[in-house]
């Protein structure tokens, strides 16, 4: 088979963040009756559901160390890599710091697929890695059924700028940076519904890199800061809610959506993460139109910043947005937790 004949989403069972175990499920398989590690410098572990790890080194500057890795979410073999490694990075980008260096991780079918193919994703992700300043500088390798790309990324924050989810405030305005719909988008591209207008809009989004984020980290009314990915926007912001103790009401009319989003929900473009999702998050939310709920739970991959801004900062924030081409609009804020209210209302 030739190269530009493969489809790399025929070889995978999911697709991108998409392919994340539920949350109901990871809850399990993290639960641990072992007595708890206890290291003073870990300051980010995995208590409050952060993008990544944080360690103290002692000079005033904190290491941040994640990784993603997913199966492709596009046929294309190089924007596989470039987004597989745009979406692994921004974890670094939400925690406030700035990326060093990363390793890949490469899973690969090596009797199915040629090792070109595989070549290829590894250059999109060293693509990404050269967008983000940094050095693809090695990583391991296995042969596996379904293809997996991914990386491991370090980065580094000084210790004062760290944006953790527990930080967020009552009173905070909610902002994205990217629009939602890359679930839908994608999932209406397999089943052949994607109109010709809207052909490599998710790919677009996907690749476009979160690089505001350490501007953003820079700013003291920036008190929270995650990326969108796997559990949607409602899981994504009940991970905040939860680590602050707060709760958020959000306008729905006012959160940005890709182009032909609605129109592909009402087909039946809705991607199975979009269920688990909702079963793992569904009872922290209010009452909601069916079709919210599908576009709300979405699973996002390389997916845009959640901020949670004091009202004072806004004007600074959409200055150091408008840096970096980005318009935006407030989306929601975060009120104090009140007895039998949901932990998320939409409006």
């Amino acid at each position: 088979m030739s190269e530009q004949a493969i489809r790399l989403t025929q070889y995978s069972h999911g697709a991108g963040c998409g392919c994340k175990i539920s949350p109901k499920v990871l809850e399990t398989i993290l639960h641990s009756e072992q007595a708890k590690f206890v290291d003073p410098n870990l300051l980010v572990g995995n208590e409050t559901s952060d993008d990544a790890a944080v360690y103290d080194l002692g000079n005033g500057t904190s290491i941040v160390s994640t990784t993603d890795f997913f199966m492709p979410i596009v046929d294309n073999p190089f924007d596989f890599g470039r987004i597989a490694a745009t979406n692994a990075i921004s974890d670094i980008f939400a925690m406030g710091g700035k990326p060093i260096m990363a390793i890949a991780i490469l899973g690969w079918p090596i009797n199915t697929l040629a090792p070109e193919i595989a070549r290829d994703v590894v250059e999109g992700g060293r693509f990404a890695c050269q967008q983000a300043g940094i050095a693809l500088a090695g990583g391991h390798s296995i042969d596996a059924p379904e293809p997996i790309f991914g990386l491991a990324v370090t980065g580094v924050v000084p210790t004062e700028r760290i944006k953790k989810n527990s930080t967020a405030q009552a009173g905070c305005k909610l902002y994205l940076t990217k629009p939602l719909g890359i679930g839908v988008l994608t999932t209406a591209e397999k089943k052949s519904l994607l109109k010709p207008e809207h052909q490599g809009l998710a790919t677009e989004t996907m690749c476009q890199m979160n690089l505001a984020g350490a501007a953003f980290a820079a700013i003291d009314g920036v008190k929270a800061m995650t990326d969108v990915t796997g559990f949607g926007l409602l899981g994504h912001l009940s991970e905040v809610c939860r680590g602050a103790g707060v709760q958020a009401q959000l306008r729905y009319a006012d959160i940005p959506k890709l182009p032909g989003v609605e129109e592909y929900i009402a087909a039946g473009a809705v991607p199975g993460g979009t269920g688990r999702n909702f079963a793992s998050y569904g009872h922290l939310m209010g009452e909601m139109p069916t079709a919210w709920r599908d576009l709300l739970c979405d699973p996002q991959t390389s997916g845009g910043l959640l901020l949670a801004v004091t009202p004072e900062a806004e004007a600074e924030v959409q200055v150091a947005a408008a840096e970096f081409g980005i318009k935006l609009a407030a989306i929601g804020e975060l009120v104090t937790a009140r007895g039998g209210r949901p932990m998320i209302e939409i409006r």
